[in-house]
């Protein structure tokens, strides 16, 4: 496979390009199926070609190799970036791709349940479009990088993004989740929020708890302000439970009971 330069990769020069960030355990990529189909169809959705191999062994053979060869096959973090092959400006002269891998050891494989003081607020500079491609990973996260930023700068765990109804649509790094009187809620994708790999295992493991019910539905800042608990999730972090929005605390029993559930999940399968 023939690799672009700096000068001429379609994924530096445009943002031509999608990404999955996968978690490696014990020699097990996690969750395989549903980030590989979602890799699919994000390149369909970038009219990327896909190669005949590119097969669902192959995906997992790539990410566990490479992992071999660096020796953190026992528990990783492996990003794969598919990016459109060089040629073309905005108009690309062709529709194959290439692919590149990296791999940085992560020190908890399991989830851990951290309770710790994470404060977040609104980061309302920009906001993202409801539409199809804000619910894919593409090289394009500018915003999440002012969004961090801005964080950074105001002493803050992370901040949260609004769509351009000035709904609550996700985290810098994952998906938002409230829970308010027993109803655990997340954004629905098509309010333009990231179409997560974790989101769709806590909403599965939800269901599971007695006495929660489920739902998907737009959330208003003013929502975050009634809540009892929030929490973000991602596929490295597990679930990151909100201790702080502005001047309202919250608990986090639901977020430490549904870590455990997820241990639990990630070693029988």
């Amino acid at each position: 496979m023939q690799f672009s330069s700096i000068q001429t990769n379609r994924g530096f020069l445009f943002g031509d390009a999608v990404f999955e960030t996968v978690k490696v355990l014990d020699g097990k990529v996690l969750f395989l199926e549903d980030h590989y189909f979602r890799l699919m169809s994000s390149m369909r959705i970038l009219r990327m070609e896909i190669p005949m191999n590119f097969t669902l062994e192959f995906f997992e053979n790539e990410i566990l190799d490479y992992t071999r060869a660096e020796n953190l096959i026992n528990s990783s973090r492996v990003r794969i970036t598919v990016y459109r092959q060089d040629g073309g400006l905005y108009n690309p002269v062709v529709n194959d791709i290439n692919y590149v891998i990296s791999v940085s050891e992560l020190e908890n494989p399991l989830y851990d349940f951290v309770s710790s003081d994470y404060e977040v607020d609104l980061y309302k500079d920009f906001t993202i479009s409801k539409q199809l491609l804000s619910s894919i990973k593409t090289t394009n996260r500018v915003i999440n990088v002012l969004g961090s930023i801005y964080a950074k700068e105001n002493g803050l765990a992370n901040c949260l993004l609004l769509n351009n109804e000035k709904n609550v649509i996700e985290a810098l790094n994952g998906n938002i989740f409230m829970l308010k009187d027993g109803i655990l809620s997340t954004p629905p994708v098509s309010d333009g929020c990231l179409n997560g790999i974790m989101r769709k295992q806590i909403l599965d493991i939800a269901k599971t708890i007695e006495n929660i019910s489920v739902e998907e539905k737009s959330i208003s800042p003013f929502d975050l302000q009634k809540a009892d608990e929030l929490f973000i999730t991602n596929v490295i972090k597990g679930i990151q439970p909100v201790t702080r929005y502005r001047k309202k605390e919250f608990q986090s029993d639901i977020s430490e009971q549904l870590t455990q559930k997820l241990n639990i999940k990630i070693r029988l399968n």
